[in-house]
């Protein structure tokens, strides 16, 4: 893709077709690998084994910690990149996009190293009992150990790809991997196949990932001459100011995803002290609320080039409408979504397992979740722009607030005061509140801009539109 094309979406065209263009391809990849997810759980469920289905479960939280490396190495890489091409520094994109491209791929190596020299402590951390022990060690080797490698690159090489506007190409190489998951998913789990249980699903998403990698280095390899994108060892700088302008939002974006693991972690220890079952329920209500919350997720990291590279051209009035044009939708989407989602709740449920006691409490579960997304809607928006303009603090300052301040301990409350059936409502106690702080902060960012002398000043001509 040629850089002037970049310049044509980023500067001139709509803006309501530049979000589309950006946004679209990249919450149906988001959906994608949602619907891989859920295939998981979904093919397990076929089991009609809570234990095999709580071993997916549980294994959740160290599958988000592959996004800590991700948002580091992706967001932090991306982010920079957008923002560089906004003042046509195109030398130090490629430097950046080596420099990211290697740091993943060395920490993705070493988190693999880890987790199989430490899987049996580390499934017990996860929760695992002498009843899912054996089930969830499976999912984790396969899914974990042996998969951190291609999970992660797939995800950062998607991250790079788009940093230049090329939204589409990003999405079919995730997808790729996804549609292939699918398809391997009961082959290697059901009796008809090979049998493997929860073991088969990790072992398929292994393989799948690999299969994405495969296609994103075909891509860059076809499109070199015309791409700023580089993963050639020889452009590796260690330039300060890229490394510091890629962690300065890959820190911030990896502890977020840190602390969500430690919530997840600390969610399913709670459940787990009621029994397998609401372990199972938990995991399938998650998995149900991650698909419009993808969605939402999809949308904001869609515009983050567009965002940071207007950012850095100092044009706010395109930043502001392309803001409010995706969080307007996708509220009136969440809302659409709590209301049907509460309609059917019991039906969602028992889609994925036919287990009556599990399909009772997880339709109980589920209103809870669901009932955050509005919310949860509005501080995600918020968080991507704080990740687009490189300001490092606020997000880092969300990811605290969001887990430590207010989610964990409402957590603990909520159990305290209404067992079992207090803790779905967590998440949205703390999302409330940081959705009031997000609204704020983004009136700060979106009313303030510099001037021709380099002073900022509020720019009541974006406000009054």
């Amino acid at each position: 893709m040629h850089p002037q094309t970049n310049t044509v979406l980023f500067e001139k065209e709509t803006v309501p077709s530049a979000v589309m263009k950006l946004a679209v391809p990249t919450i149906v990849s988001s959906l994608v690998m949602v619907i891989y997810n859920l295939a998981d759980t979904y093919f397990v469920g076929l089991l009609n084994d809570p234990v095999q289905t709580a071993a997916v479960t549980l294994a959740g939280p160290a599958l988000l910690a592959f996004n800590a490396v991700n948002n580091l190495f992706g967001v932090g890489t991306s982010s920079a990149m957008s923002r560089l091409l906004g003042k046509g520094d195109t030398k130090a994109v490629k430097d950046c996009s080596a420099f990211g491209f290697y740091c993943a791929l060395l920490c993705a190596v070493l988190f693999s190293v880890f987790t199989w020299i430490s899987q049996d402590p580390l499934i017990r951390l996860l929760g695992a009992d002498a009843d899912n022990l054996a089930a969830t060690a499976g999912y984790v080797r396969w899914a974990i150990s042996l998969g951190a490698v291609p999970s992660i690159l797939n995800v950062v090489f998607a991250y790079l790809v788009r940093s230049e506007g090329n939204s589409l190409h990003a999405s079919i190489g995730t997808m790729s991997g996804c549609l292939l998951n699918m398809v391997l998913d009961p082959i290697f789990i059901l009796p008809w196949g090979l049998d493997m249980g929860a073991a088969g699903a990790g072992m398929a998403t292994c393989l799948s990932n690999c299969a994405a990698c495969l296609y994103f280095l075909i891509l860059l390899y076809v499109r070199r001459k015309t791409t700023f994108v580089c993963i050639d060892p020889r452009r590796i700088s260690f330039q300060r100011s890229i490394a510091a302008d890629i962690f300065g939002i890959g820190i911030p974006a990896a502890i977020q995803n840190l602390l969500n693991v430690t919530g997840m972690t600390v969610f399913n220890n709670f459940a787990m002290a009621y029994g397998s079952e609401v372990v199972a329920a938990m995991g399938i209500v998650q998995k149900v609320q991650m698909v419009p919350v993808q969605i939402v997720l999809g949308g904001a990291q869609g515009i983050m080039p567009f965002i940071g590279y207007n950012h850095a051209k100092g044009d706010r009035g395109r930043m502001k409408e392309a803001i409010f044009y995706l969080l307007k939708r996708a509220l009136l989407l969440m809302a659409a979504v709590v209301v049907i989602g509460t309609a059917f709740s019991r039906s969602l449920v028992r889609f994925f397992i036919k287990t009556d006691t599990v399909v009772a409490y997880g339709s109980r579960f589920l209103i809870g979740f669901l009932l955050a997304l509005p919310f949860i809607c509005i501080d995600y928006v918020t968080v991507g722009v704080f990740q687009a303009i490189g300001d490092g603090k606020r997000s880092l300052l969300f990811a605290v607030l969001r887990k430590i301040i207010l989610e964990i301990p409402a957590l603990v409350l909520l159990d305290h005061l209404i067992p079992l059936y207090g803790m779905p409502y967590a998440s949205m106690c703390a999302e409330i509140i940081l959705a009031a702080l997000a609204l704020k902060m983004l009136h700060d960012i979106l009313s303030v801009r510099k001037n021709v002398q380099g002073h900022d000043r509020t720019d009541h001509q974006d406000n009054s539109r």
